[in-house]
């Protein structure tokens, strides 16, 4: 008869408690990948940073020494992946975080202990 470990035998405890579903898991990934550009990280961080919480698509370009198309690009991929809001405003658009989208990115980031 082969010896059952009992727990004080077990090399490591369980990975995870609960693992994500699949389709969670491609949705958390699309955004993901949208994060992989340092200008989009940027982007997330200078409005979570912004006082009121949001941002003027106008300020980017100066900000970012890079285009107003390129800029639009930068803003519409994190609009697409769910991390944006817009908000039309006249003739500029203004952008915030969506926290729920950022919570879910936090999960999978930060398990409970």
């Amino acid at each position: 008869m082969i010896p059952t470990p009992d727990a004080s035998d077990v090399c490591c405890p369980p990975l995870l408690a609960s693992v994500i579903h699949d389709d969670d898991a491609v949705e958390l990934a699309t955004i993901f990948k949208a994060l992989s550009d340092p200008i989009r990280v940027r982007v997330v961080s200078l409005i979570s940073a912004a006082p009121e919480g949001e941002i003027c698509a106008c300020d980017l370009p100066a900000v970012f020494d890079r285009s107003q198309p390129t800029m639009s690009h930068h803003l519409s991929v994190l609009t697409k992946v769910g991390l944006l809001e817009r908000e039309q405003r006249g003739k500029w658009a203004w952008f915030r975080l969506r926290p729920t989208q950022l919570a879910a990115l936090a999960s999978v980031l930060d398990p409970p202990n």
